[in-house]
Order: structure tokens, then sequence, then C-alpha cells
């Protein structure tokens, strides 16, 4: 094992600036229930992008230092400032997923039985060569699984499934997905087709319906389509579907998912009322595609909840043997069920150039992408 440790800090500074840079850290020792992995791949996921850009306007972003050891830096406006007072002059690691080798583990039994074994990771500080980390939060991959086919193994694998289970616990028999092309909506359908749940997916292109169709989903609906609302509160009466999962966030989106909802439960009602129907209809919203604030169209009556969805509040909810149970899944499935495919590799430093982040800070559906540490 290398002395050398390269980490990807995010940093806020007092004077309103954020700095994005690579910092040299030692290489950490495990205690006993820990073990030391060699970082092979991270991706670039939203909330990754979160950490690292924080509230900084990045249409000022700029670059310093050299090639081998790139720096950005951007604004911070003044107003976001106070929100983030417990952030500032501290050099924050970026990512929270990856998988790797481990390279050195503790005395513990847990930890020794996963010596040189390909594990994925959770935690935070992925964006690095050399990830110290309890043996709770690694996942044993199954052999012959490569460190790029498991380093997305938790944030979404874990999202969709606790969206099926929340789903379910909350009573409800069939979902609606906002960006339903993406590479969590990909596993979403495949989960959905081998469980045998109704899934109804918003989409914003025509190649996108194909996409999703071609992996045989049943329910697409084009939100840039005319027909769109027609069209979605079709799916709605077909399959019965009272809860939804929105990652745009702003917009009128919620609002037009609670509104068709409402049409689809107002053909059972035997009299009008003014307070709408008594059918429970619920939107999680667990992303900020869109800044911009929530637009809600009040003609979905008063049984309606819009809620934010964050995955480990969520795991916390439905229980240990729960989410035991959805790991092992993820493990098995991992090159299946839950494949994450990426469309751009870059190093610590390809990520902290210029041209690497406009393209990666857009969050485009069907473009991944992965960090490479070692390289």
């Amino acid at each position: 094992m290398t002395d050398t440790n390269i980490q990807l800090t995010s940093t806020i500074s007092e004077d309103n600036k954020l700095t994005l840079a690579l910092q040299s850290v030692d290489v950490p020792q495990p205690s006993a229930d820990e073990v030391v992995i060699r970082i092979e791949a991270a991706p670039l996921n939203p909330s990754d992008l979160g950490v690292m850009f924080s509230a900084a306007d990045m249409t000022t972003a700029t670059q310093t230092g050299t090639d081998q050891s790139p720096a950005i830096s951007a604004d911070v406006p003044a107003q976001f400032m106070p929100a983030l007072k417990t952030r500032v002059g501290k050099a924050t690691p970026v990512g929270n997923e990856g998988a790797g080798t481990v390279v050195a583990a503790g005395a513990s039994p847990a930890a020794q039985a996963l010596l040189g074994k390909t594990v994925a990771v959770i935690g935070g500080g992925t964006y690095r060569q050399f990830v110290c980390a309890n043996v709770q939060s690694c996942l044993e991959l199954k052999e012959g699984t490569t460190a790029k086919e498991g380093a997305s193994s938790f944030v979404n694998p874990l999202t969709a499934l606790a969206m099926v289970a929340t789903m379910r616990a909350e009573g409800h028999k069939a979902i609606i997905h906002a960006a339903a092309a993406s590479n969590l909506g990909q596993m979403l359908n495949r989960i959905c087709i081998a469980d045998g749940v109704d899934l109804i997916n918003i989409v914003r292109k025509a190649e996108q319906e194909t996409l999703l169709r071609d992996m045989g989903a049943k329910y697409v609906v084009n939100s840039s389509s005319d027909t769109f609302l027609a069209d979605l509160t079709a799916a709605i009466i077909e399959t019965g579907a009272t809860i939804a999962f929105d990652p745009i966030g702003g917009g009128q989106l919620t609002s037009d998912i609670l509104n068709c909802m409402e049409v689809a439960a107002a053909r059972d009602m035997k009299e009008h009322s003014v307070y709408g129907s008594d059918t429970f209809k619920q939107v999680y919203i667990y992303g900020a595609l869109d800044r911009g604030p929530i637009t809600l169209n009040r003609n979905f009556g008063f049984a309606w909840g819009v809620n934010g969805f964050l995955l480990f509040n969520a795991l916390g909810k439905l229980g240990t043997e729960t989410v035991v149970a959805m790991r092992q899944r993820i493990a098995n499935e991992i090159s299946t069920t839950f494949a994450s495919h990426y469309t751009h590799e870059v190093s610590l430093a390809e990520a902290l150039k210029l041209q690497s982040i406009a393209a990666y800070a857009k969050q485009a559906t069907g473009e991944k992408y992965l960090i490479t540490p070692q390289k």
C-alpha cells in the first residue's frame, strides 16, 4: 500500500468563496472493526454535487492550480452564507459512495474476513484514493464483481428499493416516478417489473420513452406532450397510483401529479364535495434538479401530502431486517437489476477541470460520470 493519499475537498471561506481542491492526507490506519479500501471507482451522484458545489454560483467558477493539482474557485451569494456557517473554514471531503479492494483490516473477525475482497462502501469522503470505514458501512461484493460494477451499490439501489418498500408500508398500490429514464429510474423499472408493481414513468423526450418501453415498461408518459395530463390521468386510473416520487422539486410537476390523481379519484365519488375526494395522495420530493419554487395549483382537495424523501430517514423507518435484505439483494443483482452505466470516467484531477464540471453539473439524464481515484 502506497503512502500517497489524495482526496477531493470542498471548502467555503468567510469571504464568500468556494474552493474545490485536491489535498494530500495520511493513509488511514484501521481500528478493530475497520478496513482500509483502495477506492477504484466512485460515482458522481446529484447528492455529491450538493456537497461539492454547496450554494456557490458555478457560473462564476474559475480554474486555478496546476494540471496535476487543479483547483476551482467560485462565488457564494451572500444571502446563503448564514445557512452555511457550520461549513466555513472546513475542508469537507466529497463523495458518498464507491468501491474498491480492502488492503488493510483491523483485528476483528468481521474486518479480517474482508481483507483482499472487493467491497462497496458508503459514508462520505470516497473521492480519495484510500478510505477507512467500519465494516458495517461495507458491502462485500460477489466474487468476480468489479469495483466499477459495484461503485453505485448504495445510493441509487437503496433509494429505488426504499421507494417500493415505502409504497407498500403506506398502503399504496402503484408508483409514479419522474425523470424516469435516469439510472435510478431504470433500476426502479427493473425492480417493479420483477416484483409485479405497476410503475408510471414520467419522461421528457421521445427517446426516453423508447428506452423505457424497450426495457419492458408498460406505463410511460411524456411531460413534453400536449396530451401529458390526459395520458397521466389515464395511467393513474388504470393502475390506481396514489404515491409519486419526484427528483425535480421545483416547478409545477408535483401539482400536476396531485391534480391528475384527484381527477382519477373523483370518478368514484357518489356526491360532490367542496373538499374533494377522500383518497389520500402523496408526493415525495427526493431531489432538487429544479431549485426554483414548488408551485401548487390546489385543485386536488384536502387529502394530500407533499414531503421530502431522504434515503437514510426512509431506511430508518423501514427497519434493520428490511435494510439487510435490501443490501443482500443488491449484492446478488448488482450486474443485472442494479446495474449502473457510465458515459464518462474521470480522474480526481480531471474532475476539477472546468470543462468536466460544465458537463457533469448539468445532471443530464442518460449521462453519468465515474471518478477513478487511482488514475
